[in-house]
């Protein structure tokens, strides 16, 4: 028996290749997604990473879709932004084959409406998941008028889009590294940033496409991926550093020193240029959404540049329906996950990579003078804890905590406006037996104490 429920996230599918994900159970998704967008007659777009399952898994759910009367046009190998670019162009559903930075074991969905509208587990996930396990137990019906399977090349077509809202062509010369994990910034690199007359110089790591993973997880999120990337740039004198994890749709970056730009910082730098960009054309109530779990400064700055900051909860389908209900321009999470309404409200790694490119190829000043500017304040980072009464942990917590004040959103934040202010969060997490902390402050040794009480309290040690 197949367990649906074991792979089908919140957000997307994530499982085991041919133990959890077979070519059946992604055939049958084929056939579920097809019914429950009403796709009968309708075309869809499909995509996947480089892993080894992934064309294959490509194949079966253009299979099992085209049973049911969809048509499915395949852009074959492409980061998840670009079937996000495609579903966005020619206003189709579209689902991408990846696992993201999971590892080479692992293969994954994620699945879009037309304009790349996301899908969560409230918005037809739950109910693609019911058709595919019934399509899976009793056979998949074919429809008397099956739909076709085509090629559909939109790699040009992307990366002119890209270079259409950011404009590189007068920055000054800069040296790159690209830490690419043998992920799929191997591909869109070279797409977007080469052959263009544009004055840089990328330093390649890790282009080769290779879903084993060879050299390093594809996870920029995890300090140790990072190790090679701190190294290159300052063996080579780079300018700026930038790792993309698996499926391309995340960006991080490092200065010159090797030192991490946080991603709250390049929210804040790429919040900025939204703002004045937009305000300059005549746009005048301006929305900036930002999770929770971003710096204090990151709002700051959306204030201090006339536009109004909205805090989300985490999470990636929630956002993109907040873009379109607020008509955010800019939505950032601490993540690296960075939301462009330029970009139908979708997420996108590259773009966010090259707003950072022209505001540093624009300022006489490196990239460690720019990322300080926007890192005011002092952070603790996400820390994990296993925790297996999340109740009696809390309840440590405003124990712990009396003067706080306690806001339930998203978990629940503790936080102290005084002078000297520090707030955290606590999150569960979806799928383990986990509480997640972050916690900041504008004065470090007040982060440390207040960072190391509240584990204490989450631990009971």
């Amino acid at each position: 028996m197949i367990d649906f429920d074991a792979f089908v996230k919140t957000y997307d599918v994530r499982g085991l290749v041919d133990k959890e994900l077979t070519e059946d159970v992604i055939e049958a998704f084929g056939a579920g997604f097809a019914d429950e967008l009403e796709l009968a007659g309708k075309a869809l777009v499909v995509g996947h990473d480089m892993r080894d399952s992934s064309p294959r898994f490509a194949v079966a759910f253009a299979k099992g879709a085209n049973a049911r009367g969809a048509d499915v046009k395949l852009i074959g190998l492409c980061s998840t932004d670009m079937t996000y670019f495609a579903s966005g162009k020619y206003e189709l559903p579209a689902a991408m084959f990846t696992a993201s930075h999971n590892p080479a074991s692992y293969n994954g969905i994620k699945f879009s409406r037309a304009l790349a509208r996301g899908i969560s587990m409230d918005t037809g996930l739950a109910d693609i998941r019911d058709r595919a396990r019934a399509y899976l137990e009793t056979g998949i019906t074919a429809v008397s008028k099956q739909g076709s399977t085509s090629d559909l090349d939109v790699g040009i077509d992307y990366a002119n889009y890209m270079h259409e809202l950011v404009d590189l062509k007068s920055i000054r010369p800069l040296k790159i590294v690209v830490d690419a994990a043998n992920g799929m910034g191997g591909y869109t690199v070279p797409l977007v940033l080469k052959d263009r007359g544009l004055p840089i110089e990328i330093v390649e790591m890790y282009f080769e496409l290779d879903g084993s993973f060879p050299n390093h997880e594809a996870n920029p999120l995890d300090p140790k991926n990072l190790v090679d990337l701190q190294a290159k740039v300052l063996e080579v004198g780079a300018d700026l550093g930038l790792a993309f994890d698996g499926d391309a749709d995340r960006c991080f970056a490092v200065d010159e020193k090797g030192e991490l730009v946080s991603p709250s910082a390049l929210a804040a730098i790429v919040s900025k240029r939204e703002i004045e960009r937009v305000r300059g054309l005549g746009e005048n109530d301006v929305v900036v959404l930002h999770n929770l779990l971003t710096s204090k400064y990151v709002e700051e700055v959306i204030s201090e540049a006339g536009a109004k900051p909205v805090r989300t909860k985490v999470g990636h389908s929630l956002i993109k329906d907040q873009m379109a209900a607020t008509n955010a321009v800019f939505g950032g999470e601490h993540s690296a996950h960075y939301y462009f309404r330029d970009f139908w409200g979708a997420d996108n790694g590259m773009l966010a990579a090259l707003h950072l490119i022209s505001e540093l190829g624009s300022d006489d000043a490196p990239m460690s003078e720019i990322s300080e500017h926007y890192t005011p304040y002092f952070s603790s980072g996400e820390i994990n804890s296993t925790v297996q009464d999340r109740g009696a942990a809390i309840a440590r917590l405003k124990a712990a905590f009396p003067e706080a004040s306690v806001e339930e959103f998203d978990g629940l934040t503790f936080s102290s406006n005084k002078e000297r202010w520090w707030w955290f969060n606590v999150r569960p997490s979806n799928t383990e037996p986990l509480l997640r902390l972050n916690a900041e402050s504008n004065h470090e040794a007040l982060m440390v104490e207040i960072r190391d009480k509240a584990i204490k309290a989450i631990r009971n040690s």
